[in-house]
């Protein structure tokens, strides 16, 4: 979500990449709630952060702790910033609450998202 949200706000302003410590594919439900706010998924798909383990980056934003502190030292000098977001697809429940879930999630990522190009826009 959130590198999808980044190149449709942040359009040529950022250079985006989007991996895990545990790559599963893109969820149904993130596709879903995605394609409501008009962003297609088409083409994502999950990565290992590993595979950019020699990629010189200027931000690196982990969504949780697992993945700030597996996140290997990449090259040069970057900031990371942390979004500690709970993942929705730990929510249990009834398909209309996991959907929800995935809304909620969505849409702190898509604040965050909107700060963080507030912020850093050259």
């Amino acid at each position: 979500m959130a590198e999808a949200l980044l190149r449709a706000h942040g359009g040529d302003k950022f250079e985006v990449f989007s991996a895990g410590i545990t790559p599963a594919g893109v969820h149904r439900l993130t596709k879903q709630v995605m394609s409501e706010v008009g962003i297609s998924m088409e083409g994502h798909y999950s990565q290992y952060v590993g595979e950019y383990a020699e990629t010189s980056f200027d931000y690196v934003i982990p969504l949780c702790e697992v993945a700030a502190l597996s996140c290997p030292n990449f090259p040069g000098d970057y900031k990371t910033i942390n979004w500690f977001i709970d993942d929705p697809i730990r929510v249990f429940g009834d398909e209309e609450r996991k959907l929800m879930a995935f809304r909620i999630t969505r849409n702190i990522i898509e604040k965050k998202v909107l700060e963080f190009i507030e912020k850093n826009s050259k």
